[in-house]
């Protein structure tokens, strides 16, 4: 009788344990696929990079954070956050578009850049006058205008530009500071077309023809006297030579958030006060 009334009573001690148990490995398992559902999306889908120099101006400026495409162009091992020991090559390879905005790692020293394409496989590209020429024709270009861009602590006032104060109708707030270059609009067979800065003459503005090998794009910055591109021969921090297709990250798709650099971490309300608002959303 006292051996039945010890069987039919409380469960044994174990099982809250056991419940314990399940639930942390429950838990665990989550947050597994969790970072796998995150990794997946920055190796296959977008990736936040950004921008620290004003290679790219007028139509991006330091201090702008962007999504880039990651499916575009392929994926290869340099799609993953890490450098990972995988196989050279990508996965559903295809081959940029004249005038897409690419991410790629440098080929000396493995740093992201971030450039245009101007010239695919096959293609002759020589500069002559600072002016591009492709497969023999000259790229067009209208005549050149002024191009006000507002100075910050993020961006300066480079030797080609004239440092001044905005006037009414110009960027920025009236007398605020502003840098102004001479702007040329450049238009790609095919018909993307962007603006381009020209400081004036520079030894960036002579190249020889060169044509651009198999699986291969030639890039260049929009401020094109202040951009290390495929006009100098690949060195580590500069020149970036014809770049394999095999480097390329991904296409600059969207500006998620911009800032002037005047923010302090320590002061919350100078974040919202150096955004630069209206670049926020823009397509590229």
């Amino acid at each position: 009788m006292d051996v039945k009334t010890q069987s039919l009573g409380s469960p044994p001690a174990a099982a809250p344990n056991a419940r314990s148990s399940d639930s942390w490995a429950g838990f665990v398992w989550f947050i597994i696929k969790l970072l796998l559902a995150v990794l997946a999306f920055r190796v296959f889908v977008f990736s936040p990079f950004s921008i620290p120099s004003e290679s790219m101006l007028p139509r991006l400026m330091n201090g702008d954070y962007l999504l880039a495409a990651k499916w575009p162009y392929g994926i290869s091992r340099h799609s993953f956050p890490l450098e990972l020991p995988l196989p050279e090559g990508r996965l559903l390879a295809a081959t940029p578009s004249r005038g897409d905005v690419v991410i790629f790692k440098h080929p000396v020293d493995g740093t992201d850049y971030i450039k245009r394409v101007i010239g695919l496989p096959g293609d002759r590209v020589a500069v002559i006058g600072g002016a591009v020429v492709l497969n023999g024709e000259q790229v067009p270009r209208t005549a050149a205008r002024q191009l006000a861009v507002p100075m910050s602590p993020n961006t300066g006032c480079a030797w080609g530009g004239k440092a001044g104060q905005a006037e009414t109708g110009e960027a920025g707030e009236t007398g605020a500071p502003l840098c102004r270059y001479t702007a040329l609009h450049e238009t790609l067979p095919g018909g993307p077309a962007y603006d381009v800065i020209d400081f004036g003459p520079s030894r960036a503005d002579s190249l020889a023809e060169q044509v651009v090998p198999a699986g291969h794009v030639f890039v260049m910055g929009d401020n094109r006297d202040n951009s290390l591109d495929s006009r100098f021969a690949a060195a580590a921090g500069g020149g970036v030579g014809m770049v394999p297709q095999a480097l390329l990250v991904g296409r600059a798709e969207l500006i998620v958030w911009s800032t002037d650099g005047s923010a302090d971490w320590l002061r919350p309300w100078t974040w919202f006060s150096a955004a630069r608002w209206q670049r926020i959303g823009e397509r590229l």
